[in-house]
């Protein structure tokens, strides 16, 4: 279900050459830890074995792009090379670094296969709001969002063999905190995450629509693990779930507008604002009153350590911090409030912004990503620019510290479902 890997298969069909599928494996990447790579490596093995029965090599390459896959691309004598897409900063730099060293005979073509309609297609312009990219998105859906032809065993062997990867030596090349623990609940790869997919659909689909904002309820997907790391496509799952429009039309409808427009109007935020992960990235409305604001007296004051041990005193906020801290997953719903209290009880919104990136990299195992700067789904990470900066929102009643940012409270919470309920599930344990 990779739309890059299906181009790179019809390519090498049509020259009749081997196809070789490579992943670079870096030392370090933003704040992930070894609760990540482990997910994202246990999920590689998959498929290299899966590459294996289709008589496809897969290579895993220990470095960064631009030191060690023209090399391989020059050993190899490969003759195109196909890469996938990601509208962040780092490996749009990579692909750049790529490009600079291939050999000027080798093709390199770029396939969005993260999004379903292509970002530069869905929008030539950085995008204002949901409302203004929806009626662009769905306008194209008809052509993008179809089924995927198969994969198919390939009839040119490589003439020499892929080396064999040793899993676990991989660990000693990483640069990465060992101290964030892998979480139980999720367990890697496509068949894992095939089977959230299946069971949504089968238990929780019906009260997505109803109860998606409720903590307390088994409600949401859980897949954004899966999606963040490719080990499950975004339309593989829109395919699934559209099939069950008949019986859970709201929720279907819910479903699409988180996974597809929310999402890509994230990617289209980072593809187009160099400062995605800034308050600079912000609108002027926004900026000017966070500026204005900048000196109100917080009614708390909080240390990156006391945010992250989850010691303030908001039960609801620690017990928000807590979940991430242990399952590397909270809760959509919360993601806004916790992100709007760190603007609340950190001393500037710069500050407020570098520790939700920070916590929500570090712990979230769908951190890092394009929705983590931006948008507030149930289906995606913290959107730290949506949450403090008012990006894709509009301006508001004024008050301190917030100005016209949208305000969250613990009052607020509490009319909206059990938060008592919620705390006890993710009490402190000492």
């Amino acid at each position: 279900d990779n739309w890059a890997f299906l181009y790179a298969q019809r390519l090498a069909l049509k020259q009749e050459l081997p196809l070789h599928v490579c992943f670079c494996l870096v030392p370090k990447f933003l704040e992930a830890t070894i609760r990540h790579y482990r997910f994202m490596l246990k999920g590689l093995q998959e498929v290299a074995e899966e590459c294996a029965e289709l008589n496809i090599s897969f290579h895993l390459l220990l470095g960064y792009a631009k030191d060690v896959l023209p090399t391989f691309v020059t050993e190899h004598g490969v003759g195109g090379l196909v890469t996938d897409f990601s509208p962040l900063r780092l490996p749009r730099q990579w692909v750049e670094d790529v490009r600079e060293r291939l050999p000027e005979d080798v093709p390199f073509a770029q396939v969005d296969a993260h999004n379903i309609v292509p970002c530069w297609l869905a929008s030539p312009k950085q995008e204002y709001s949901a409302r203004t990219i929806r009626g662009k998105i769905h306008a194209q859906l008809p052509e993008f969002l179809t089924e995927f032809p198969p994969v198919v065993r390939h009839p040119h062997p490589p003439s020499r063999p892929a080396e064999p990867i040793a899993w676990e030596a991989c660990y000693s090349s990483l640069q990465v905190d060992h101290t964030v623990k892998e979480v139980e609940w999720a367990t890697p790869g496509t068949a894992a995450g095939m089977a959230v997919l299946k069971s949504f659909i089968a238990e929780r689909l019906k009260s997505f629509s109803s109860h998606r904002n409720d903590p307390n309820k088994a409600a949401l997907s859980n897949l954004s693990p899966w999606l963040h790391f490719g080990q499950v496509s975004t339309q593989r799952a829109i395919l699934e779930v559209q099939k069950h429009r008949r019986s859970y039309k709201d929720s279907v409808d819910a479903f699409v507008e988180e996974a597809v427009v929310r999402r890509e109007l994230a990617e289209n935020f980072c593809y187009y604002n160099e400062n995605y992960d800034s308050v600079q990235g912000a609108y002027d409305w926004a900026q000017t009153t966070l500026t204005l604001h900048a000196k109100d007296k917080r009614p708390y004051l909080y240390s990156l350590q006391e945010l992250e041990q989850g010691t303030t005193h908001d039960p609801l906020w620690n017990a928000a911090q807590l979940q991430m801290v242990r399952e590397g997953k909270m809760h959509g719903f919360l993601r806004m409030y916790w992100a709007k209290k760190i603007l609340e009880w950190t001393r500037s919104p710069e500050e407020a912004l570098q520790f939700a990136i920070y916590l929500n990299d570090r712990y979230e195992l769908d951190g890092r990503d394009p929705n983590g700067y931006l948008t507030l789904v149930s289906l995606c990470p913290a959107g730290c620019l949506w949450s403090i900066c008012g990006i894709h929102d509009q301006g508001w009643a004024e008050r301190p510290v917030f100005g016209k940012i949208r305000y969250m409270n613990y009052a607020g919470c509490k009319r909206k479902f059990d938060v008592e309920q919620f705390e006890r599930r993710y009490a402190p344990t000492h």
